[in-house]
């Protein structure tokens, strides 16, 4: 997503004017012809702008690496959740549908598909981000009653993060640990800011929104790179804002509400998760929010 290049995170933001390039030579990030193959996909590679820049279209598809079969688990329950969003009338939220290969595997060689939306842009404006964390955790609460067991896994730099930020030792250990001037420090104060709090019941949450929501071409919001973990509706909500101010342009002063109560806990816990899972951290930029 163009708006986070600097953390470098892994969504997807879709352009219908995307550039084409016509190439003799393979782009070292291009999806393999086998993998194009698997996926049925005809047509152009055009690399998509935003986020890594390693998202490919290929005709009505979308393919993008850095995927593994531990996410297999969501893809059903996406897919369902997708067809019943589109199929209401009038449609208030769509989510992005995944694609299977014709081998009926969801990842090939670390690539998923997913289908690609014609004519949506990126969404910027952060009351209509915010109304649509709100409409997605509630469709998922309806449709994941349980903790999925696959979460527990979780090994990538996000998931421990996420572990992290609820575990004061785990993330001052992890501060320690990193390179970047200031950062234990930063840490040290947003762990010195957490107190016990209930930020409300837990259930699956997209950790990653305020990167990965589209407009499409009726302006209904399209959520896209579906980020799953278990945490409280307003834990994911102070991450999307958070990454709003930071990443997509959103005025400081919308972190006014998350400075007192249960919403400085959420938003201490935010932080602490996106600092420790950017891979470098601007430390500067986030020690400027005052969030401590």
């Amino acid at each position: 997503m163009s708006y986070t290049l600097d953390r470098g995170l892994a969504a997807d933001f879709w352009s219908s004017d995307a550039p084409s390039y016509a190439r003799t030579v393979p782009h070292p990030s291009q999806p393999p012809d086998h993998v194009v193959d698997l996926f049925a996909a005809e047509g152009v590679l055009e690399p998509l702008a935003g986020g890594r820049g390693t998202t490919w279209r290929v005709g009505d598809l979308a393919l993008s690496p850095g995927h593994d079969d531990s996410e297999v688990w969501l893809a059903p329950i996406q897919a369902r959740l997708a067809v019943r969003l589109d199929e209401r009338s009038p449609r208030s939220i769509r989510l992005v549908l995944p694609v299977p290969a014709r081998d009926g595997n969801l990842v090939v060689d670390g690539w998923a598909a997913t289908r690609f939306e014609p004519g949506a842009t990126p969404c910027r404006d952060l009351a209509t981000l915010r109304a649509t964390a709100h409409l997605l955790h509630a469709h998922l609460a309806g449709v994941v009653a349980e903790r999925p067991a696959a979460l527990e896994d979780r090994t990538d730099r996000w998931g421990v993060a996420d572990r992290q930020a609820y575990d004061a030792d785990a993330a001052l250990r992890a501060a320690a640990g990193r390179p970047e001037p200031g950062l234990a420090d930063l840490v040290g104060r947003l762990v010195a800011g957490l107190e016990p709090a209930d930020l409300g019941r837990e259930q699956l949450v997209h950790a990653d929104l305020a990167g990965n929501v589209l407009l499409d071409a009726a302006g209904i919001p399209f959520v896209i790179d579906l980020s799953p973990t278990w945490r409280s509706p307003l834990w994911a909500e102070a991450v999307c804002v958070l990454d709003a101010v930071l990443w997509l342009g959103a005025p400081a002063d919308a972190l006014g509400d998350w400075r007192h109560g249960q919403q400085r806990q959420a938003m201490l816990r935010a932080a602490l998760f996106r600092v420790l899972s950017d891979e470098p951290c601007d430390v500067a930029r986030y020690a400027a929010l005052d969030l401590a």
